[in-house]
């Protein structure tokens, strides 16, 4: 069995690439662009819908369009590159979510940013699977190590610049662009790109032919799409009966699939998932460590963004500027953890990562509920960087812990399956806020009101507002809060906060004090739900910790391994 296959320019089988390293930049440039799209638009959120007068289920198809576009076809792009050639696939998807992005960034109206947003999640979703796959091929055990590396640390790059950048972006509306920057800062990125691997990048595939399984793609995306659409779309639908009908036919789908699988194997060996990969432990049990951080991490980054700017009225650029521990943090352990650390320590990396993350996570809870409405990102620094660095340790050497021992032949459904897997635990994670955060949200605020309503009557009183004035404005208060907090689009008033009684009206002092009062008590419901998602996050992250010790105590890539092997193999055979 070879490492890879003859190019078109005569190049031997099983050869090591000598512009192995130049190629490497060149897909960790394309990966950059896809992590830099997932956090940068966040921020242009509110600039989108008032240059496009786009309503809350626009801007919600916004985001999660390209989610779901992603989420289903992931699997079916990492065999596409087994199959026809990672580098040709991994081209066109660069050319595509380039074209794509320049589309979105000239819409004119709200159907055509949806529309260019599905078109980026799907050229995502045949790209990216290659840039695992293309590092697993091309670099021997020995080196794969540091091209892992080189990928965590890009990952922590693009979270760091994406939360910056964005904000600055849109704060400073280059050239009269505003939102339109976002995307169409991937044009010059996805250019050098298809220029600089046109060159580099060695064409590899499956050894043995494939064919592709255009039934198990199928059955594949309509078994996503069943656990996927429901989780993104519940909460803005109000939880139909009909979303819990799909998420019930889940399972039945997935054994269909399954038995395709196994059919299609002993057919003609040319599934569209490798189900020996599940045989080998270090996929499997790596896997299963994904799922459960990222769930965790889905639920902490919305609940964290809200937190932040609904709670706590703070600007989309103080939000990115507040991340820089956690993202500086980030890049630092993503970089060391495989360049230096993951071949001494093993999954021991995996286990202080994790501890390090719930003594952030334990920390933050520390300075919500302590300072409530009048935290600052000094006092957030040191738990988000804590936070950071544990976060390095556990997501950047999973990647290559579940591929190391993948036969070369199935690297790209491998790969396909590692990205399609983070990608299902962040919309479940993203899901959960709506039972987590938003859950406990109402009852906190309605507390909140009503805790907050003697201070409030105690500063009307000082403004000369008392008696059954001060009793209207009251009961205004504590239900107009409750049923705020409620809605699902905040631009959306409660139809109880629309009866403003006339001593708000007319009387500015009483206004500026019910102002500042709700205020307050916005900020510490706020505070109070996010610590209760914090929590939640804490108890998955024992469960990512007690998954880690399935895990290999050693990488497969930094010792013997059949990897190896089939490496050792492949430079004998040229």
């Amino acid at each position: 069995m070879t490492a890879l296959e003859a190019t078109s320019s005569g190049e031997q089988r099983g050869e090591v690439n000598p512009k192995r390293w130049i190629a490497l930049t060149v897909i960790l440039v394309a990966a950059f662009m896809d992590m830099l799209d997932s956090t940068i638009l966040n921020v242009a959120i509110p600039s989108i819908r008032n240059d496009l007068d786009a309503g809350y289920a626009d801007i919600q198809w916004v985001t999660a369009g390209y989610q779901l576009a992603f989420a289903l076809l992931l699997i079916l792009g990492g065999r596409l590159g087994d199959i026809y050639g990672r580098k040709r696939i991994f081209q066109i998807g660069v050319a595509g979510f380039t074209l794509a992005s320049l589309a979105a960034a000239v819409s004119v109206d709200p159907n055509m940013l949806i529309v260019s947003r599905l078109a980026q999640g799907g050229f995502a979703s045949i790209m990216v699977p290659q840039v695992l796959a293309i590092i697993h091929v091309s670099f021997p055990p020995e080196e794969r190590a540091k091209a892992f590396g080189m990928f965590g640390t890009v990952a922590g790059l693009a979270a760091l610049t994406g939360l910056s950048l964005g904000g600055l972006l849109v704060e400073w509306n280059l050239f009269g662009l505003e939102w339109r920057l976002v995307f169409l800062i991937n044009v010059p990125v996805g250019l050098f790109g298809l220029i600089l691997g046109q060159t580099s990048i060695v064409e590899s595939k499956a050894p043995v032919p494939l064919r592709l399984d255009i039934i198990g793609a199928i059955l594949a995306a309509v078994t996503l799409f069943l656990l996927v659409f429901p989780l993104i779309q519940g909460r803005e639908l109000g939880w139909p009966a009909w979303g819990f009908v799909l998420l019930a036919l889940t399972p039945v789908a997935l054994f269909v699939f399954l038995r395709q699988q196994r059919a299609r194997t002993r057919k003609d060996g040319s599934p569209l998932v490798a189900l020996n990969l599940f045989r080998l432990r270090s996929f499997s049990s790596a896997l299963g460590v994904q799922l459960a951080f990222n769930i965790g991490v889905g639920v902490f980054f919305l609940s964290w963004s809200l937190y932040m700017q609904v709670g706590l009225g703070w600007s989309p650029i103080h939000a990115g500027l507040t991340s820089l521990p956690f993202c500086i943090a980030t890049f630092i352990t993503s970089a060391l953890s495989y360049a230096v650390l993951a071949a001494k320590m093993g999954r021991k990396l995996l286990q202080l990562g994790a501890v390090l993350v719930l003594l952030g996570l334990g920390s933050y809870i520390w300075v919500v509920q302590h300072y409530g409405s009048g935290a600052t990102s000094w006092q957030m620094a040191l738990p988000l960087a804590l936070f950071g660095l544990g976060f390095g340790m556990v997501m950047s050497p999973i990647p290559d812990m579940a591929t190391s021992e993948a036969p070369m032949k199935d690297a790209g459904s491998a790969s396909g399956l590692v990205n399609t897997n983070q990608q299902l635990g962040f919309a479940i994670g993203t899901a959960l806020v709506s039972v987590i955060f938003f859950g406990a949200l109402g009852g906190n605020a309605s507390d909140n009101a009503r805790e907050a309503s003697a201070q409030l009557r105690q500063d009307l009183a000082a403004v000369s507002v008392t008696g059954q004035s001060a009793d209207r404005i009251v009961d205004y208060f504590v239900q107009c809060t409750s049923d705020q907090a409620k809605e699902k689009d905040w631009t959306v008033q409660a139809p109880s906060c629309a009866k403003v009684p006339t001593e708000l009206s007319s009387n500015k002092s009483a206004a500026q004090v019910y102002a500042d009062t709700g205020k307050h008590t916005n900020a510490l419901t706020f505070a109070d739900t996010f610590a209760h998602s914090l929590r939640w996050f804490i108890g998955g992250m024992v469960l990512t910790l007690l998954l880690t010790f399935l895990l290999p105590r050693k990488n497969a890539a930094h010792g013997k391994s059949e990897a190896g092997a089939e490496w050792k193999a492949a430079a004998e055979t040229s």
